[in-house]
């Protein structure tokens, strides 16, 4: 062959080769650059996803319209036709709880036509809230189950997916993605039909995903939002229960001629069901009474300020302290709830006649702290009396069981009223505080001022106390005769 001509072939071959493998380097590169641009915005479709999550949560909205705003957002950034969120409820199953668009039913439908005035995409959202999926049925079941994502390219040709005769709910591409985060699954999110009438690819895939986990995340911290606000709002309502209450009890009492008296109050929570009160009813006489409301919290505050408001009205109209109690469970026993009652002890105290008229309606007995007959030494006498609490039976059982009861109050003498915070208060080894407890202290102590008695047992209370039981409320109400 003719030098020439091999030359010539020769280079011709280079050459083509050369554009060859020229043309198949621009063509990766145009891919590695397309790949790259459609990473590129699908990182910005996904940060937008999630400014517009987090500007939701930031706002406080319920749980079902951030549904609906995840549904509408990835039917916008995807370009889809319709989407759905189907949430996990503790049973397991799925519940249909946001549409966008025309979504297919997962299942037949049974009914055809809308009702009344309802639209078509009012009737098919009806039906697929109504729509509950059990784990592991149909594609959705599955998805849930597993925690694996599906894309289905060919909904038409995919057993898997139910048909359905009306021509707008046809199922042409599908991507099912679960909805998890911090390996707890919130549901599934379910992205219906391109818009361009194409399949979704793979890139729509991986994209769908991202967007599920980030709508899992969104969920989560809406949880935990509605959460802190929820407990604020809580707080807040706790904080003006308490504010209330704090008006109801006495603080300053008025000065009476021959007696030294002192209240203290130590909710358990920020809200108590404990109250004290007291009534001067004349120069020689006044009343005292401390109380016990079941239950913590509000319900428990509403109640103590409801009966403290009638007890305010009937001590005016009655003299004995029986009666007071007996008007006061008629008016509440039809008032109270069956799961509630209050325990009372309620005392007339007449510094002339140096007596004191009292009644106990299921309450802890008082102690009367006083010198014994010898006068060496102090002797601690519990108040008994027969009675229930309030509200816990009808008026007919109630005036039958309380009674009036009286005792001495001489000079000297100490009347000591508490709740069952206090004899029941438990230490690190499961042992309660105790009655016998409280008298050995009451004794020790009789000589100290009312004010300084019931500080001194507080303290007490707190040392003796552990913090591993959960600790009722405090209230002590101490007399002291001059």
């Amino acid at each position: 062959m003719n030098p020439i001509v091999s030359l010539l072939i020769g280079l011709i071959l280079g050459l083509a080769v050369h554009f060859f493998y020229k043309r198949k380097t621009n063509k990766n590169t145009n891919e590695l650059e397309n790949k790259k641009a459609r990473l590129e915005q699908e990182k910005e479709i996904v940060v937008d996803f999630m400014h517009n999550l987090a500007v939701a949560i930031g706002e406080g909205v319920p749980k079902q319209e951030l549904y609906q705003r995840i549904a509408h957002t990835a039917v916008i950034t995807t370009g889809a036709m319709s989407a759905c969120i189907y949430e996990k409820n503790p049973s397991g199953r799925l519940q249909g709880v946001a549409v966008e668009g025309l979504f297919p039913p997962q299942r037949a439908i049974k009914q055809s036509k809308a009702k009344g005035n309802e639209s078509r995409a009012q009737f098919l959202e009806s039906i697929l809230r109504s729509e509950t999926l059990e784990e592991g049925e149909g594609i959705v079941g599955q998805v849930a189950k597993t925690g694996k994502a599906v894309l289905v390219e060919n909904a038409m040709q995919d057993p898997r997916v139910v048909i359905h005769h009306d021509k707008s709910l046809k199922s042409k591409s599908l991507v099912y993605a679960p909805l998890i985060h911090d390996d707890k699954s919130y549901g599934v999110l379910v992205v219906a039909n391109p818009a361009n009438g194409l399949s979704f690819s793979q890139m729509d895939f991986s994209l769908i995903s991202s967007l599920a986990e980030q709508a899992a995340l969104a969920i989560k911290n809406s949880d935990a939002m509605n959460l802190r606000l929820e407990k604020s709002r809580i707080d807040s309502d706790l904080h003006l229960a308490s504010e209330v209450q704090e008006l109801f009890l006495t603080h300053q009492f008025p000065e009476h001629k021959g007696i030294e008296l002192d209240a203290q109050y130590l909710p358990s929570a920020q809200v108590g069901g404990d109250f004290y009160d007291f009534y001067k009813l004349s120069s020689t006489k006044f009343a005292v009474c401390i109380a016990d409301v079941s239950g913590k919290g509000v319900p428990a505050s509403l109640l103590m300020a409801i009966c403290q408001t009638n007890l305010r009205h009937f001590v005016k109209k009655s003299t004995k302290p029986s009666d007071i109690l007996k008007s006061l469970n008629e008016q509440l026993e039809e008032r109270i709830r069956q799961d509630m009652f209050i325990t009372l002890f309620f005392a007339i105290i007449d510094t002339k006649s140096k007596k004191i008229t009292y009644s106990r309606a299921g309450h802890e007995p008082a102690l009367m702290i006083r010198n014994d007959k010898s006068g060496n030494s102090t002797e601690v006498e519990e108040l008994h009396g027969n009675g229930m609490a309030v509200g816990m039976v009808p008026s007919q059982i109630f005036d039958e069981m309380i009674e009036d009861k009286e005792t001495t109050f001489n000079s000297g003498d100490c009347l000591l009223l508490f709740t069952d915070g206090v004899n029941e208060a438990t230490n690190q080894e499961g042992e309660e505080f105790s009655i016998q407890n409280l008298k050995s202290f009451a004794s020790t102590n009789r000589a100290l001022s009312p004010k300084s008695i019931n500080r001194k047992l507080i303290s007490k209370l707190d040392s003796f106390s552990s913090s591993q039981f959960e600790r009722d409320d405090i209230t002590l109400l101490c007399v002291k005769k001059s």
